[in-house]
């Protein structure tokens, strides 16, 4: 059991800046027209990640002063002021922005807290799918739906496992190694869909692996990682049984990584 770092209280205060974040980005996706720019890597960004981090970054600072903030829309941080961070917020304001552009509601807030590495505690919220997930290595997991709250710890540890696993992919990346991972797993379904929705539908145990055998940066990752690491299930290296880790080095791009379901977790 992780130590608390953030309490049951602090992360509803955390999941609470996430919704909040959420209206700033629906109120640009109610919007007729969305003007996109792109950066340097060709990836989209929107007036809604923008108000996203703004929201998020102000809230984080006036609430949890301790602790410094990287945002993917503010990730310029030099790696000899990052590698002194032992403890730090990790955030993706609008994660999945192609799929927020087809408009199909597959896109999340993401919000991690990192301490030595590890993703402790995570927000990860879909403001059109009204779904806010919860997870803290120390107190548990939970789903926020409709006005139900959910208990997620022990999702899919059950003895009736499925015999053909349920994978999830990314409906917009494409990975060249998906196809002989999955050749290698055997008999399977297939469902795509995007941002860290993939996550989570492993820690509801509604699927059962997630193999990214691409790249992903690390605040793609960190909050959902928390969500279903804090349900029971894991997220390692491909080929290791090393958990996924953050802040270890220069660059921000994972290594390839399968997540499993609790009720697969070995």
């Amino acid at each position: 059991m992780t130590s608390e770092i953030l309490s049951r209280e602090q992360l509803d205060q955390v999941a609470a800046i996430a919704l909040q974040a959420g209206e700033a980005i629906l109120r640009v996706y109610g919007q007729t027209e969305v003007q996109v720019a792109h950066k340097a890597d060709a990836s989209p960004v929107t007036a809604a990640d923008i108000a996203s981090h703004e929201s998020i970054v102000a809230a984080l600072t006036r609430q949890f002063p301790q602790y410094p903030v990287m945002s993917e829309e503010a990730a310029d941080i030099p790696w000899e002021v990052r590698r002194h961070w032992s403890t730090y917020w990790l955030i993706d304001p609008l994660d999945g922005t192609k799929e927020f552009l087809k408009r199909n509601g597959e896109f999340t807030v993401n919000i991690a807290l990192i301490h030595q590495g590890r993703a402790i505690a995570g927000v990860v919220y879909a403001p059109v799918l009204d779904k806010c997930y919860l997870g803290s290595l120390a107190s548990g997991a939970w789903l926020v739906h409709q006005g139900e709250t959910i208990r997620l710890d022990g999702a899919g540890k059950t003895d009736a496992v499925r015999p053909e696993p349920i994978v999830v992919g990314s409906r917009s990346h494409a990975s060249p190694g998906l196809a002989a991972y999955l050749e290698a797993l055997g008999a399977h379904s297939l469902l795509s869909v995007g941002s860290s929705l993939k996550f989570c539908l492993l820690a509801e145990g509604a699927a059962d692996i997630y193999p990214r055998l691409g790249p992903t940066s690390e605040w793609d990752t960190a909050a959902a990682q928390a969500v279903l690491e804090a349900a029971g299930g894991r997220v390692t290296r491909y080929g290791t049984d090393e958990p996924l880790k953050y802040n270890q080095k220069a660059e921000i791009l994972n290594p390839y990584f399968i997540a499993t379901a609790p009720g697969w977790a070995k």
